[in-house]
């Protein structure tokens, strides 16, 4: 029982490592990643690297062929552009949803959130800023109210969480997001639910339109 779960937190670590390798752009689509070569890298046996393997291959972001091992697919525009357009209504949602249910608590942690953001933009902690650029998401996942809406929601944002920190490379984006949540905050402490979603719903289609740019410009500098 102890091998198996030693087995099983090796193959979630593996799973975790690769899967941020490749949602970051670490691995170029049509890479290829063999048992052996991975094992050898990270210091593990095969068996939880072939279960890693086959768990991302059910997420979609490698094929595995035979005799080839696992081949990254990762993430392209499209997929980008269609996870920000379910988020944009989703998370709209949940800004709604979040306006009539937030407690005290949860108040005083988006104020505290946008309060830090803006400490630390004049600070220049870019590092902290991406961290609490989440952390507001994730409040108002919980705040919803809504177990299933609060799961799909924290899947997409992390299947993207690399490209998400590449949208906020763009010049000006950080100043402008941090505003984003600010305007957000204020809709929500007041009450108004439609503002609330508008607002939430065009911060993510900001986000959707840096994210595509910064990954254009990666693009043309290679």
């Amino acid at each position: 029982m102890i091998v198996n779960e030693r087995t099983k937190s090796r193959e979630e670590e593996v799973y975790l490592k690769l899967e941020e390798e490749i949602l970051q752009g670490n691995h170029a689509r049509g890479a290829q990643l063999t048992e052996i070569s991975v094992s050898e890298r990270l210091g593990v046996s095969r068996t939880p690297v072939r279960a890693a393997l086959h768990r991302l291959a059910e997420e979609g972001l490698v094929e595995i062929f035979p005799n080839r091992g696992a081949i990254v697919v990762g993430v392209t525009v499209d997929d980008l552009v269609d996870t920000y357009k379910i988020r944009m209504r989703l998370e709209g949602l949940a800004s709604a949803m979040a306006t009539t249910r937030l407690n005290e608590n949860e108040k005083r942690e988006l104020i505290e959130s946008v309060e830090l953001s803006e400490y630390y933009m004049a600070k220049g902690d870019t590092d902290k800023l991406k961290e609490l650029d989440s952390a507001f998401h994730n409040i108002i996942y919980k705040a919803s109210g809504n177990r299933l809406l609060s799961k799909i929601l924290s899947e997409l944002h992390r299947n993207i969480k690399g490209y998400r920190k590449l949208s906020l490379t763009v010049p000006g984006r950080l100043e402008k997001s941090i505003r984003e949540h600010r305007e957000i905050l204020t809709a929500m402490l007041s009450g108004d639910e439609r503002q609330a979603e508008a607002l939430t719903s065009l911060h993510i289609e900001e986000a959707m339109k840096n994210t595509v740019k910064a990954m254009e410009i990666k693009e043309n500098c290679k």
